[in-house]
């Protein structure tokens, strides 16, 4: 069984580990950004454990932007102020910006994922926020770049032709595909630094406008 928790700094050296399973190409999160993200917005900071184990199972990091700030194709450095959250506005912002999710690979397909986004969830309706947005990591698009583009990738993951491992989950969690940003993830083989722009709506406060603004993507599917 597994439960989703708020992060302690006891975590930090299971996420660093986890990191490094997930982004092997990357630097993992160092502790001074996991201080920062503790100190800034703790009710924003996951941990997924085996309830049995007590092993680190999961992990997920977010901060309230002002997206007005931001552009569409910014990359990840930009909405997380190169990973130390200091630029989480939760006086202006209406966002959860979901910085990053990681499932070890030894449980995926268990419903960690599924449990991960349900607390995002519940902070996002508890915080009466507009809505979630991320960079959603095109992790197949490596073995596809030969025969199509990004943009036809995404076109083939949204409606159903292809799965991709992070973007067809995160559909199913009734996210949707607002764009596609290159350069999200500079040192990352997999995704060849492309991702797609999700969002996923509030449902207690979205408006019929914003609802609009959702479906007038050219990714977007119902």
């Amino acid at each position: 069984m597994y439960i989703v928790r708020q992060m302690q700094p006891a975590d930090f050296a299971a996420v660093h580990a986890l990191s490094r399973k997930i982004y092997p190409e990357a630097v993992p999160w160092g502790d001074d950004q996991l201080l920062s993200h503790l100190r800034i917005f703790p009710e924003g900071q996951f941990i997924a454990e085996d309830k049995r184990s007590g092993d680190v199972v999961g992990y997920a990091a977010s901060l309230i932007v002002y997206w007005d700030d931001y552009d569409l194709t910014d990359n990840w450095r930009d909405f997380t102020d190169n990973g130390m959250f200091t630029n989480h506005d939760p006086e202006q912002g209406r966002t959860l910006y979901a910085a990053d999710v990681m499932v070890d690979p030894a449980v995926q397909g268990k419903g960690v994922g599924k449990r991960i986004y349900q607390a995002r969830e519940e902070l996002l309706r508890r915080r009466r926020l507009l809505r979630i947005r991320a960079g959603a990591r095109l992790q197949g698009y490596h073995r596809h770049h030969g025969e199509m583009s990004v943009e036809e990738y995404v076109t083939r993951v949204v409606d159903g032709k292809l799965s991709d491992p992070t973007l067809s989950f995160q559909l199913k969690r009734g996210f949707k595909v607002l764009g596609v940003v290159h350069g999200y993830m500079r040192h990352d083989p997999l995704s060849m630094g492309y991702a797609a722009v999700i969002e996923f709506l509030n449902p207690d406060v979205a408006t019929p406008e914003e609802h609009r603004h959702q479906q007038e993507s050219r990714f977007y599917r119902p």
